[in-house]
């Protein structure tokens, strides 16, 4: 798993290059916009709704002695949920609404790197954008189901330690995920594809965790955590996806007649 998680970090290295060498960016624009607008729009969100949700935490505790620094610590956990939700939705927006614009830029980075796509299935900008909601649809469930409980033991001191690890390890195995799917969607069906990336989590953990690390960097990490997240999760997962091929071509006979 570490491991694997090291080649999801070491991908982004030489990103940049590969971006200036294929003429990428022009590709990124709308992709930045959306991630810009839903950014701050989330990051408002979490400055005006905070001491609200502070409020409705603060009610749990019934005592007038330390009541203040309760109050304060409410809000400032209320600005974390927020910020915590706030970054699972824009993860899935974001990468739901690039999809049309982050498939070809994955279709041009595999045919640089195996000079042809070999791709399995005919797809379009709607089927894409369809894709990626779906996929998007899916995780967002799948990581609130985990995040909600991880939330709630975070209030918890000490233990808060081990959840905010938890928390952010999650967080970037979806981020991961999205960025993975740009390639797979020309491979698999949505089934196959979520079975690849359970197989290959490490990787995709790896790319999440720069991805994730990136938008503490205001303004500029929102804005080139796409482009960077995307290319460094093509060139691995067409790696991975290769490597999958040949282990089934090298299966022995008799498993491929009996299975």
């Amino acid at each position: 798993m570490i491991k694997n998680i090291l080649k999801g970090i070491r991908a982004y290295w030489g990103t940049f290059k590969l971006i200036n060498e294929l003429g990428l960016w022009k590709y990124f624009g709308i992709p930045m916009a959306i991630s810009f607008v839903t950014a701050s729009l989330i990051g408002f969100s979490a400055w005006g709704f905070s001491d609200n949700i502070g409020a409705l935490i603060a009610k749990a505790w019934v005592w007038e002695w330390g009541s203040e620094t309760f109050r304060t610590i409410s809000e400032i956990l209320g600005g974390i949920t927020i910020v915590a939700v706030g970054l699972i939705l824009y993860k899935h927006i974001v990468m739901a609404f690039s999809a049309p614009f982050m498939s070809p830029v994955s279709e041009k980075i595999e045919t640089h790197l195996k000079g042809t796509t070999h791709q399995h299935r005919n797809t379009s900008n709607a089927s894409q954008l369809w894709r990626g909601i779906r996929i998007n649809v899916r995780n967002l469930g799948m990581e609130l189901l985990l995040t909600i409980p991880i939330l709630i033991l975070s209030f918890i001191p000490v233990i808060n330690i081990v959840t905010s690890v938890l928390l952010f390890l999650v967080q970037s195995y979806y981020a991961g995920f999205g960025n993975m799917d740009y390639t797979l969607e020309r491979h698999f069906e949505v089934k196959e594809s979520v079975q690849f990336v359970k197989r290959n989590r490490g990787v995709a953990i790896g790319n999440g965790i720069v991805f994730m690390t990136m938008l503490l960097i205001p303004v500029i990490g929102i804005i080139l955590v796409l482009p960077l997240s995307v290319t460094a999760s093509t060139t691995e997962t067409v790696r991975l996806i290769d490597n999958t091929k040949q282990l089934k071509n090298s299966e022995p006979i008799h498993k491929k007649i009996y299975g």
